[in-house]
Order: C-alpha cells, then structure tokens, then sequence
C-alpha cells in the first residue's frame, strides 16, 4: 500500500478566518484530489467572532471529506488543536497532520509529511530554518521570537532541532496515544514547543517548509506562559526528571 492510500487526516482549528477559508479549502482540496483520500478535521470554537462557522458547515455540507467540528468548550488555542487530534484519534486514522489554516502552511506539502511518515518516521516537524525552508511576509519580531526561541529551548532543553516553534507536523496514531494521555501546560504558542521537547526522543524528520503569513502580535499572556513552561520542563532536566512521552 503506498503511502497516499494510508489513511490519514489533517486538523486545523480556525478562528476568524473568513477572509482566508475559501482560498484555503480550494488548496487542500486540491491536495485531496491529487492524492485520492484524506479527511480534513475544522475546529471552531467561541474564539472565533465571523461568519467561519457558517463557512466551515456549508463546506462540510458540500464536502464530505471535510468534518466540522464545533467545539465551544476549548479555553484556549491549545484545546483547540488537542480537540481536533482526538477527533481524528478516534476516528482511527493512522497517519494525522497538524496545521494553520491562514495560508501560513502550504496544504501543497502534506504528501510530504505523509511520505515521511511512511518511511518509518513517528513524527514529521516541519522546520523553516532548516535547508531548503523559509519564512517570508512575517513581522520581524516574529523571525526574532521563532528563531530566539528555537536557540533559547535547545540550549536550555537540550533538544537539537533547527525549528522548534513551527506548527506544521505530522505523527503516527501510537505517538497520539501517548500525547492526548498527557497533560499539558502550554495554553498559547508555546504549545508547538512544548510538544516536540516531549517526542525528541520519538524517531522523526525534519522537513523544510515556507511559511508565509504577516501574522499575529503574540500576547504578553502567551509570552508569561511560554517562559513559564520552558522553566518548569528546564528545572525538571536540571533534577534529572525530564519529561518524554
């Protein structure tokens, strides 16, 4: 069986994104008629404040390989994305992407993460400061706090990847057993962060992707809770107890 018969799936919680959800579902659409199969898990909660919703049901509605899901009980960002990875868990698929669904991530490479998968790997994270991967349209302050932060989390964590803020990545259904069993401190972005200090030890690749996006200010909440957990899993480290899954 190749690898694009597997059975896989992509999620992606959106929020506002109304000006963007067309141009992206033509693109993943694209992707799942080039490969003949997938599922595409849309989350929406109360943090969405524009018609996304009503967009995300009538796609469903026209689509079946599109699945919404609404979730008004998520708090954050982070229960968004663990929403949607128990969605397609439990759905049984084997082989589940993580992604934006604002155009920062090219739908065009989830057969990538799917090959990667395929070739044995448990984890496929995509990386943009590894060859071959970029970062363009984005706020300076943004390069500062994703390449500042992927320094600062390996030197302090121990972790040797290239980019440890990216958000787009895949993982076998039996690294999701372990994942959605833990508890997780990170409520903001450090959530990507987080997740692949806790599978260093998994076997993964990293693959060079574009991102592109003139994105969001992250928060002062985010940026306290960030510097929060990467104290909490460095102190862990320091006393010999760290964390894996």
């Amino acid at each position: 069986m190749s690898v694009t018969e597997k059975n896989w799936a992509v999620i992606t919680p959106l929020a506002n994104e109304s000006g963007n959800f067309h141009d992206f579902a033509r693109a993943v659409t694209a992707t799942l008629d080039r490969l003949g199969c997938g599922t595409i898990y849309l989350v929406v909660d109360h943090a969405s404040k524009d018609n996304t919703l009503d967009l995300v049901r009538a796609k469903s509605a026209s689509d079946s390989r599109f699945v919404t899901v609404w979730a008004p009980e998520n708090k954050n960002v982070v229960d968004a994305y663990i929403r949607g990875l128990r969605e397609a868990y439990a759905a049984g698929h084997e082989f589940i992407v993580e992604m934006d669904a604002g155009l920062s991530h090219d739908p065009g490479a989830i057969p990538i993460f799917l090959r990667i998968l395929g070739e044995g790997n448990e984890c496929a994270f995509g990386s943009r400061f590894t060859v071959g991967g970029s970062m363009t349209e984005t706020p300076w302050t943004r390069k500062i706090l994703s390449r500042g932060g992927t320094i600062v989390t390996n030197l302090l964590l121990g972790t040797q990847m290239s980019d440890m803020t990216s958000g787009f990545q895949a993982f076998h259904r039996e690294v999701l057993e372990s994942l959605l069993s833990y508890s997780l401190l990170s409520e903001a972005h450090f959530y990507q962060t987080e997740l692949r200090y806790l599978l260093r030890k998994r076997r993964f690749a990293e693959v060079p992707i574009h991102y592109r996006t003139t994105s969001r200010s992250v928060s002062q909440k985010a940026i306290t809770n960030s510097i929060t957990t990467l104290l909490y899993y460095f102190l862990r480290r320091a006393t010999f107890r760290a964390a894996s899954l």
